[in-house]
């Protein structure tokens, strides 16, 4: 229903003057005579009766008008809160892994930077250990990275998981059938920094496979993990959805073999009482849905509705 017709029939109704009301809205009488009739059509009700004293509601265009005005008055509402939000100044202090700079850190800053022109972005990209360290010491105001943090000032909410899977050059010694995750451990395993979170999962799935001390070597960027599997350096314990592209070009091949390390949780966590991070927490949660209906099916798996 077009908020402006039925702008155009509540004014109708105070001025109680097709004529009065076009020269309210700057407009000709034929004009608001138009867009009553449309309204009138849509609803399949008169809104209106005419006689030689003017202008007057119907017993049904006085429901209609108690209607029409909470609507218009909603609209209004909801327009200025949003351009309250554009008029925000000042600064968010994020803190982001290296896996979400890799997914969908791009769209969630475009929509910060589209509702919040006016405040500032101060981005910091760290391991999950360094971002929950700088949270609880206030350095930053909100960060995504891998684990729940329980403390008193600190709220923490699980968005997505990215499943894991043992990842090779298409074109290396590497990509070949393996019997057994022993038999893959003895070869090089890059995976994510040492003492992270898919660090240990990987590190532990391995020793209860009965492999005392694999080789892995741990490299805290996705960037220079992503190179050195190109280039044939080992087998990849990382989420697909990582190398998405090159998995979908031919470069990197998906290893068909079981079990596949546990999943990269994915969790926002963030100040309490810090102004826009309810805002932020919310912009998260859209954003991140919205890219995992983009990727392949499986390649993340949402924690939220």
């Amino acid at each position: 229903m077009n908020l402006k017709f039925l702008e155009t029939f509540v004014w109708v109704a105070r001025l109680k003057s097709f004529r009065l009301t076009a020269e309210k809205l700057f407009t000709t009488q034929a004009s608001i005579s138009s867009r009553i009739a449309v309204l009138e059509g849509e609803l399949g009700v008169k809104l209106f009766l005419r006689d030689s004293r003017g202008v007057s509601l119907t017993p049904e265009g006085v429901k209609v008008l108690d209607y029409a005005e909470r609507m218009l008055d909603t609209a209004k509402a909801l327009k200025q809160s949003l351009d309250g939000d554009r008029r925000k100044v000042g600064r968010i202090r994020l803190g982001v892994m290296d896996s979400v700079i890799h997914t969908w850190l791009s769209p969630l800053v475009s929509e910060l930077m589209e509702q919040y022109p006016q405040v500032e972005i101060e981005l910091v990209a760290d391991t999950s250990l360094n971002l929950c360290d700088q949270l609880q010491k206030g350095f930053l105001d909100l960060i995504l990275q891998t684990d729940l943090i329980r403390q008193a000032s600190i709220r923490s909410l699980a968005l997505a998981s990215y499943p894991m899977g043992w990842i090779v050059a298409s074109d290396s010694i590497y990509n070949r059938e393996y019997s057994s995750l022993a038999e893959l451990a003895r070869e090089r395993i890059v995976t994510f920094s040492k003492n992270s979170r898919p660090h240990q999962e990987v590190l532990s799935l391995l020793q209860a496979h009965g492999v005392d001390t694999p080789r892995l070597n741990c490299v805290n960027s996705v960037s220079a993990i992503t190179r050195l599997l190109r280039d044939g350096f080992g087998i990849g314990a990382l989420p697909p959805v990582l190398v998405s592209e090159e998995l979908a070009r031919g470069e990197l091949t998906l290893l068909a073999l079981a079990p596949q390390p546990p999943s990269v949780e994915v969790v926002v966590s963030w100040q309490l009482g810090v102004e826009w991070c309810d805002e932020v927490v919310a912009l998260c949660k859209s954003v991140l849905v919205r890219y995992a209906q983009k990727v392949s099916a499986g390649q993340i798996v949402l924690a939220i509705e």
